[in-house]
């Protein structure tokens, strides 16, 4: 009888041991996510979205210690900076980000290394030949929290809507730039010389006709873009720089990721995941998608 007791209590701590390894199991991946994703895309599922806001961006910090995100009401009239951080074996609430303005903002993005965040802003400024509109922003890590917002003046666009910048290791500046209502979207890079940025290149990018393109994700090594362009929907494409400093033809990623409207396109430190804002299948409601993407970045 003794031993059946004894058997019995190995038993049970056995069952609770295996049940506490698979419930850390589920944490060892640096983005204490549930589940990682294969080929097949995941909803993220790290954030909280209420029921009358749509979320449209999220990137992680190079470190993966937070997570940011941009939400908005329905009717598109306000866009706020969100962010979660990784307190042990768990994120926190949502909150909004420290630069974030009474303005909207958007599309932010990381330099490599985490210590600069660009992002797209609608706060004034106080220039005659500048309108209020879509510009774009930078600020600076200051130990744990981040400097005021600066402003990041593109010599030969000052007239246009600028969003979604994203930066290359050299310092070029990617970004999409359109009229104020806007028509003509199409993506542009800018080099930095001297602290200042110069004037900016339209991006030829074969494949894509008459199409127009926005929401730029460029590596840090500036090797690849992934981006949308847009037609009846968006659809995320890439293209390779070539030896040359062109860009190959642009290819569309697999229907699995292009099913109804996709754009704002971002890929985790290691390269090996891709996240997204989609348009879900069945509702009005949008979510961050991610997939594992190694394969479909291969050139052709």
């Amino acid at each position: 009888m003794k031993e059946q007791l004894t058997y019995l209590i190995f038993l049970s701590l056995f069952f609770w041991a295996c049940q506490g390894d698979g419930e850390s199991l589920s944490h060892t991946n640096p983005y204490l996510a549930s589940e990682l994703p294969t080929y097949e895309p995941l909803d993220l599922g790290l954030i909280q979205i209420p029921e009358d806001m749509l979320v449209h961006r999220g990137v992680f910090s190079p470190d993966l210690s937070h997570f940011y995100y941009t939400l908005s009401p329905r009717d598109f009239s306000q866009f706020d900076m969100y962010v979660i951080d990784k307190k042990g074996s768990r994120w926190s609430k949502g909150r909004k980000a420290s630069f974030n303005s009474d303005f909207s903002d958007h599309g932010m993005s990381f330099s490599a290394d985490g210590n600069s965040l660009y992002f797209s802003s609608t706060r004034p400024l106080d220039e005659e030949d500048i309108p209020n509109t879509w510009h774009i922003w930078k600020s600076e890590r200051m130990g744990e929290s981040w400097g005021e917002a600066q402003y990041i003046d593109i010599p030969n666009l000052r007239d246009k809507l600028l969003s979604h910048p994203s930066i290359g290791n050299s310092g070029r500046l990617y970004f999409h730039a359109s009229n104020l209502d806007y028509s003509d979207m199409n993506l542009h890079y800018a080099d930095i010389l001297d602290g200042k940025y110069q004037a900016a290149v339209k991006l030829d990018i074969p494949g894509l006709g008459d199409l127009q393109s926005c929401t730029p994700y460029i590596s840090p090594k500036e090797d690849l873009l992934i981006f949308a362009a847009i037609s009846n929907q968006l659809d995320l494409m890439i293209t390779h720089k070539k030896a040359d400093g062109s860009w190959t033809k642009a290819r569309k990623f697999n229907t699995k990721i292009n099913t109804k409207g996709q754009g704002n396109p971002y890929l985790s430190p290691d390269q090996k995941y891709l996240f997204y804002a989609a348009e879900e299948d069945s509702s009005s409601n949008w979510s961050i998608k991610w997939v594992h993407i190694e394969s479909e970045l291969k050139k052709d």
